[in-house]
């Protein structure tokens, strides 16, 4: 009832602001959580990514086709196996009027590769060091070949901050960043808003049509709707299965739908401190006997109208790296029982299960509550804000983590920072000496087919240890005033503010 009251308050300040109007030269933005802090660095959540598309270009991008596509770039060749020379667009500025050349680039990456803290550092680990060729090359010596390399800097890695005011800023340049991006920074208001405003020198500024956007966090999914219909916000980056129809219902508005590169699924503890010392933790036959008490195919059923997939690996069936005959295994009670036995474990089996905030994720977390409890399992759910839940994994304050990851073109992305010993998102602190060769051994290789198979016998592995038990694949299901116009839906659930218009 709480939730549903919370939803009508938002429709009433909704219906009173369309009536007053929304600047035309404003885009209305809003986020299913707030981002975390606005340094390239130091980020990794999915919605913080959506900020930094309006606000720091990166070396390249991807396109709707997942090819790699110049930025900040204007072209690029591998010299050899181990260097990659990028050429560098003439005559773009950072939104403090430097430079953006061959100086600010190592800048960057060197920061990536030393900042304490980075989470850049395990996907561009390969690196050895940048050279500059001249003031619009830069040359990357990498230690070794490494195939998902080059994808990496169409993400955070890639992205260039300007070194005058990282330097000037220091540990609070998240505070005020500045890039080279279409729109710079305003004002951060926590758990509100993130105003950006269109930065004139841009250098593709013919296809930057607002003048500000205004990013605003509504982790209710049902608040997020209500804005969307009472005219309040423009763009809604994540519309749940549930509310598609009512979007659809409504001539006002438009969907749009694609393939995303993501999963979700449960992070578990098993090296992470004091936490992972439980039957859970320790003992994977319990992980085991978790996995079988899940019907992941009822679950996306009743939570998401089953427009997502059930899966068991972490890239998704349009991947070229996709295992097809790694399938999630079916629901086996019976099965989970006996492992249990096997295990010597004490019924039932306490598991903590933190979640983040949102309702539909919150709901998924009381399917699997139910699930398991069939099983002999005894789950509690604990929700927290979402930043907040990544900052406690990462401390190892937890049993099993119900955590998505926005997903990567390259299957590296979704694999390498998470199940690798001592890598910055790896949670569960998982060590597995045959993963980390076959992890190691599918970055030096460059055949697909090759890697592919690496990829099936690391699955095959990882299957049995269940530092992750992959749950499902989703959709990018974006909702939007139908007079916007110039959406494009890349894979990866970027909002891409190039392009983007209101019609009049």
């Amino acid at each position: 009832m709480r939730r549903l009251l919370t939803a009508a308050a938002f429709c009433l300040l909704a219906g009173s602001a369309a009536a007053q109007g929304t600047p035309s030269g404003t885009l209305h933005i809003a986020l299913r959580e707030d981002a975390d802090m606005l340094d390239p660095t130091l980020a990794r959540t999915y919605v913080g990514r959506i900020v930094f598309a309006g606000l720091c270009d990166k070396l390249f991008d991807i396109d709707q086709k997942l090819a790699i596509v110049p930025q900040l770039a204007a072209g690029y060749e591998w010299s050899d196996p181990k260097t990659l020379v990028v050429h560098l667009r003439p005559n773009v500025q950072f939104q403090d009027g430097e430079a953006m050349d061959a100086t600010a680039v190592k800048y960057s990456i060197d920061r990536h590769m030393t900042m304490q803290g980075s989470f850049r550092r395990p996907e561009i680990s390969t690196l050895d060091h940048v050279e500059i060729v001249d003031p619009l090359t830069v040359r990357l010596v990498l230690k070794s070949p490494s195939s998902p390399f080059l994808s990496q800097l169409t993400d955070r890695a890639g992205m260039i901050v300007a070194p005058k005011a990282a330097e000037t800023a220091g540990k609070d340049f998240a505070l005020h960043p500045v890039c080279a991006g279409p729109f710079k920074f305003v004002e951060r208001v926590p758990q509100d808003r993130i105003v950006l405003e269109r930065f004139p020198e841009y250098w593709d500024a013919e296809n930057i049509h607002f003048d500000r956007v205004i990013y605003q966090p509504m982790a209710d999914t049902s608040v997020r709707l209500a804005n969307l219909q009472a005219g309040s916000v423009d763009l809604v980056e994540q519309i749940v299965p549930s509310d598609v129809a009512a979007v659809k219902r409504d001539s006002r508005l438009k969907l749009a739908i694609s393939n995303a590169l993501g999963y979700y699924g449960i992070t578990n503890n098993v090296g992470n401190g004091a936490r992972a010392e439980t039957p859970f933790g320790r003992d994977k036959r319990v992980r085991q006997a978790f996995e079988l008490a899940i019907d992941r195919t009822a679950l996306v059923q009743v939570v998401y109208n089953g427009m997502f997939l059930p899966t068991r690996q972490a890239v998704p069936p349009d991947s070229p790296f996709y295992v097809p005959q790694d399938q999630p295994p079916p629901r086996d009670v019976a099965r989970a029982k006996a492992l249990l036995q096997q295990a010597g474990a004490t019924l039932p089996v306490a598991v903590d299960l933190l979640t983040p905030n949102s309702p539909d994720v919150r709901q998924a977390a009381e399917v699997i509550q139910s699930m398991a409890a069939e099983a002999g399992f005894d789950v509690h759910i604990n929700t927290m804000e979402f930043a907040s839940s990544l900052d406690t994994a990462q401390n190892g304050n937890f049993q099993a983590y119900l955590l998505a990851w926005s997903g990567r073109a390259d299957a590296d992305g979704n694999l390498y920072s998470f199940l690798y010993t001592g890598q910055a998102q790896n949670y569960s602190h998982y060590s597995d000496k045959t993963v980390d060769a076959l992890l190691d051994q599918s970055r030096a290789v460059a055949d697909v087919g090759q890697r592919r198979d690496l990829y099936a016998k690391m699955d095959a592995q990882a299957d049995q240890d269940l530092p992750i038990i992959y749950l499902w694949t989703p959709k990018n299901i974006v909702g939007m005033t139908a007079k916007l116009q110039g959406f494009r839906p890349v894979p990866d659930g970027m909002i891409r503010l190039q392009g983007l218009a209101m019609a009049k």
